[in-house]
């Protein structure tokens, strides 16, 4: 059996698209041109939101220790007793 390359009336043998495909797509050129300006949109719009809004987190609501606590001399904490070390050291 001989090869049959693919053969297609839209495109000619350097698959460049013939006057039939261009005319089949010109009446969706404008429609998909804002249709994609659209999402386009949404997605510059959505991300700019997401960034300006994480921009304006602080953090003051965040307990910084002032220095680590030397586990090697304190005897292991109840849990209790651990609440109310974090508790202490909130104020």
């Amino acid at each position: 059996m001989a090869y049959k390359p693919f053969r297609s009336t839209y495109y000619d043998h350097r698959m460049r698209a013939s006057p039939a495909l261009l005319r089949a797509r010109a009446p969706y050129l404008i429609k998909n041109t804002i249709t994609g300006a659209a999402i386009c949109t949404l997605v510059i719009s959505i991300y700019s939101y997401t960034i300006n809004a994480i921009s304006q987190d602080e953090f003051d609501d965040v307990i910084v220790p002032d220095k680590p606590l030397d586990r090697s001399t304190q005897q292991p904490l109840g849990t209790s007793h651990a609440v109310q070390q974090a508790m202490d050291a909130r104020k």
